[in-house]
């Protein structure tokens, strides 16, 4: 799915977010097995959390492009786990936050169910193996949180391990990819304000956040949304939609600088 996921992302943004049913089968139907059809897709790709709509039978439409920056729904996200490799490892925490118009609109958090904590892992986040028992399954906790999510923005500080992480954790338990658009903190910051480094530690006492504990995943969650807000208060009027600031926590310096002059002329 996740090829599905990029190449409808890129014809949207080359469609001004709209696409017509043509151009939508054309792309979904070279990811169609036997099993699939492109209706099953459209059904396969909301239940991911991607953010797609039917305005009417003929046009799909990104909802991202659509909604101010400011409207969209953000799922703010950390994990622990007890290592570093999915295929070996499993999530041991979630903590969540969900964000809208600046402010926490709902929380999530669960210890997950685990039958092997290595020490050192006890040693960082604080995590004994006794808070783990009789704690939900992977399956349950996953499961809530994808329903959590919804067709939410995913946001974490260094993303990639978190999503990949959580992806790979969905696929094994029949949840599927995650089809959510994905917001690094750390891209944004460094595209927003001027800090020495930008591990989340750092801006912590940087940006004087007041948290309860570091290397806990609901504490990190509200953290990093904090880092967020920080971001957001910078951002270059020209970034108005989701999309936009999307596309903004990864644009390059040139990309901004061609945005900033054609919003100057």
């Amino acid at each position: 799915m996740q090829k599905v996921f990029e190449e409808l992302t890129t014809a949207f943004r080359k469609n001004e977010g709209v696409l017509h049913e043509e151009q939508y089968r054309h792309i979904v139907t070279k990811h169609t097995t036997l099993l699939e059809d492109p209706e099953t897709i459209f059904i396969l790709l909301q239940a991911s959390g991607y953010p797609i709509t039917q305005s009417n039978e003929e046009h799909y439409r990104l909802e991202t492009c659509f909604t101010s920056h400011k409207e969209q729904r953000y799922c703010v996200i950390d994990i622990e786990t007890n290592g570093s490799k999915p295929g070996t490892s499993q999530v041991i925490e979630i903590g969540a936050v969900m964000l809208q118009n600046g402010e926490v609109i709902d929380r999530f958090e669960t210890f997950v169910e685990c039958a092997f904590l290595p020490e050192y892992i006890t040693k960082i986040t604080g995590i004994e193996p006794t808070d783990l028992i009789g704690a939900p399954t992977r399956k349950e906790a996953l499961t809530a949180l994808r329903h959590f999510m919804g067709d939410a923005v995913f946001v974490a500080h260094n993303a990639n391990f978190d999503y990949s992480f959580l992806n790979a954790s969905f696929d094994r338990f029949g949840l599927g990819h995650i089809g959510n658009p994905k917001l690094c903190t750390i891209d944004l910051a460094r595209r927003t304000f001027e800090s020495e480094r930008y591990g989340l530690a750092y801006l912590i006492d940087f940006l004087e956040i007041e948290t309860a504990t570091h290397h806990r995943a609901f504490s990190d969650a509200v953290c990093a949304a904090k880092v967020m807000e920080k971001s957001l208060e910078t951002l270059p009027e020209y970034v108005k939609s989701a999309d936009e600031l999307l596309r903004f926590s990864v644009s390059s310096k040139k990309e901004r600088r061609v945005k900033k002059e054609k919003k100057s002329e």
